[in-house]
């Protein structure tokens, strides 16, 4: 059954990752209410995720380490949120801060994980799954809504670009020498955390193999704090790749990997920017992260290669000195399942 003519806020989270892991409950509360008025806090840093999501009416912002940093400007915030009149509050984030100001800001309904701090500020309490949970962040969003009532129809996530942006990624594909009709394939050699990122001599040994032996075009992708490790890749090649870091916006990138036949990366946000704009076949490198909580979900078109060496998943011992659990992953193992996508179309 749908529920119609509501007014909700969906209290979001503060990072550019989990926002994005937050838009499939997005999309399922405006699947459960078709005809409602929805809202969306988020800082102000994570605005691109959203900015075009067409299942919002609002985006709201609220950054409690800078402009609501204080008493005062949270008070102002309150006396926003109450002149909206909102009849729900759906809070994604987990802290006590936000479930008071919309208790304050007299929502009636406040659906959140109850926490021992915060359980008397909710009016719909879900309890927070175990520690220990294998449980994709995704669904750890999906969850509260779930519980709440609500039907869940699909578990995928939406990140959505402006034609601007599409026409920015034309421009540079075009003065790169790349036609519509050429075969192109990305490659994403960064990672937040060094045990996550594969050799860069098997990046530059596989984008050599993939110009030479499948005469494809290579990209390789990256923002700007990239950079040195995308020069590191390129010293080491035969062939000359296309550069990406820092020619393109967040969503100039989504546009990219929309555009891309094959994005291959390790454990990373980009990796789950072309899942979410349903890159055509995405190649996951995994090593010390467990492909159940982090990897691209649903797997739909996406391969997920993870080798057992011996040690616990997920890994965090951030000394490890020898990473093996990346190394066991091999060039030519990659280079087989590209060349093997590539021959079935």
């Amino acid at each position: 059954m749908k529920h119609e003519g509501k007014r909700i806020l969906i209290f979001n989270v503060n990072w550019l990752g989990d926002v994005l892991f937050s838009t499939a409950a997005i999309r399922n509360i405006r699947d459960n209410y078709p005809d409602s008025y929805i809202a969306c806090i988020i800082p102000e840093r994570c605005a691109p995720v959203i900015k075009h999501n067409p299942h919002l009416n609002e985006i709201i912002f609220f950054d409690e380490r800078l402009a609501h940093k204080s008493t005062v400007e949270k008070l102002k915030f309150v006396r926003l949120l109450k002149a909206k009149k909102f009849d729900v509050a759906i809070l994604l984030h987990r802290s006590f801060t936000r479930a008071l100001l919309c208790r304050l800001a007299g929502i009636r309904q406040r659906i959140g994980y109850s926490t021992r701090k915060r359980a008397f500020l909710l009016t719909k309490q879900v309890k927070p799954p175990p520690k220990n949970a294998i449980l994709h962040r995704i669904d750890y969003y999906l969850r509260v809504i779930e519980e709440a009532g609500f039907t869940v129809t699909s578990r995928r996530t939406e990140l959505f670009f402006s034609k601007a942006d599409k026409a920015h990624l034309d421009s540079f594909l075009s003065a790169q020498g790349v036609g519509p009709d050429d075969k192109l394939i990305g490659i994403n050699p960064g990672g937040n955390w060094l045990l996550k990122r594969w050799l860069v001599e098997n990046w530059a040994r596989l984008a050599d193999r993939l110009i030479e032996e499948l005469g494809v075009k290579v990209i390789i992708t990256g923002d700007k704090s990239d950079a040195d490790l995308g020069s590191a890749v390129k010293k080491l090649m035969k062939q000359v790749p296309i550069f990406g870091w820092g020619a393109l916006g967040l969503l100039q990138f989504a546009a990219l990997c929309k555009r891309l036949d094959i994005f291959i990366t390790a454990d990373t946000g980009p990796m789950h920017i072309a899942n979410s704009v349903g890159t055509k076949q995405i190649i996951a490198l995994f090593g010390p992260t467990h492909s159940a909580v982090t990897g691209p979900y649903p797997l739909g078109s996406s391969i997920v290669l993870q080798k057992d060496v011996g040690c616990p998943v997920p890994c965090y011992v951030v000394g490890c000195k020898d990473n093996r659990c990346m190394k066991a992953i091999t060039v030519e193992e990659v280079f087989q399942k590209v060349k093997g996508l590539i021959e079935t179309g």
